[in-house]
């Protein structure tokens, strides 16, 4: 098998392909594979790093009103395209995968106009403009979200759920909660933002922390590396009780994850494939600054069947995050429900469905 798996600008994109590349080695270890990036996304640093054969074009993405800098988009679309003609004549791939982001567009497209069997994976509930655009051109269409599907060609179209989400079910973990100083028979509360923190959720975090101190579980918050001396600055007046520990990032979050009894957190497509993966309840911020409000509809998708509640980032302070938290943290039979509402959702062989369909394009 050989494949070239394109996507890039946001771990959301990189590392469901990541997932699938492992899938495939896995599966098969004679497989060769290469991934097609941008020059300046996070691709370029995080694919070569796990060993994996990376090139590069350089790719931005349209501006959403009226710009001149669009006729540069569009040159550099063009002639991102005939580069990767050029790749994959010579790499001569059995099929091209993209997950997403605008230099996805250009490597999928041209990939369609050699005839080569072809696919992408969205991993949202509002199809971006990239998938969008090559849902014309592929062959099938891994989706995650039902809402996804009025959006796309629905004869394209295979539920597969996001091979992140199998990357996290299959970790076996020995965290003990004992490594923070924290115990292991105490239900334990995760507040995290994202990899660079969220000012919002922090801000929120920061204001409960009192409120925190007085209560019976344990919580562990998250601020991103970023900014972690900026929170410890405006606590450090503030008295952090023996049940709050506060880290500016967590490097082993697989395994960490499977012991948290409920997480506060984002809704991007990760980290619902990750928190679905091990039927985690969560109580959900959607950032209101994505394309087309998606998270928001990504955190419903989970608090309809009762996997999730979710806080409005405009609702968000000390007070509603503590009353939501002790709702959760303080009822085990809640935490249970949702835990299992979670983990119906959750697709845990989500990489193997995802390779499976792109095995299924391989001709003979």
């Amino acid at each position: 098998m050989r494949l070239i798996v394109s996507g890039g600008g946001t771990g959301g994109h990189i590392y469901p392909a990541l997932a699938l590349i492992k899938a495939l080695k896995k599966r098969d270890p004679e497989a060769e594979v290469l991934y097609v990036g941008s020059e300046r996304g996070l691709e370029s640093s995080i694919v070569p790093a796990k060993g994996i054969p990376f090139k590069s074009t350089k790719i931005q993405g349209f501006k959403r009103s009226l710009s001149l800098d669009n006729f540069k988009t569009l040159y550099l679309f063009m002639k991102s395209v005939h580069e990767t003609k050029k790749m994959i004549k010579e790499f001569k791939p059995d099929v091209v995968v993209g997950t997403g982001g605008y230099v996805s567009g250009a490597v999928v497209y041209a990939a369609s106009r050699l005839h080569v069997p072809t696919m992408i994976h969205e991993q949202n509930s509002v199809v971006g403009v990239t998938n969008r655009f090559l849902s014309h051109y592929v062959d099938r269409i891994a989706y995650v979200f039902d809402a996804a599907l009025d959006q796309l060609p629905a004869s394209k179209m295979v539920k597969t759920g996001n091979p992140r989400a199998q990357e996290a079910a299959e970790v076996v973990s020995n965290f003990s909660w004992q490594e923070y100083n924290l115990k292991n028979d105490v239900p334990t509360l995760l507040i995290f933002g994202g990899s660079q923190g969220a000012l919002k959720i922090n801000a929120a975090t920061v204001a409960a922390i009192p409120a925190f101190n007085q209560r019976d579980y344990q919580v562990v918050f998250v601020t991103g590396q970023k900014r972690y001396d900026g929170v410890m600055e405006q606590l450090k007046s503030t008295t952090i009780g023996d049940n709050v520990v506060i880290k500016p990032y967590i490097p082993n979050m697989p395994e960490v994850l499977p012991k948290v009894a409920a997480i506060v957190g984002r809704a991007g497509a990760t980290s619902i494939a990750e928190i679905t993966a091990d039927g985690i309840p969560s109580i959900l911020i959607p950032s209101p600054y994505v394309t087309a409000d998606h998270q928001t509809k990504n955190a419903r998708s989970l608090a309809n069947v009762g996997a999730a509640e979710i806080i409005k980032e405009a609702d968000l302070t000390g007070d509603t995050l503590v009353a939501k938290a002790d709702q959760l943290m303080t009822d085990d039979g809640l935490r249970q429900d949702m835990a299992s509402a979670s983990k119906q959702l959750g697709v845990p062989d989500a990489a193997d469905r995802v390779l499976d369909v792109v095995l299924s394009l391989k001709r003979d």
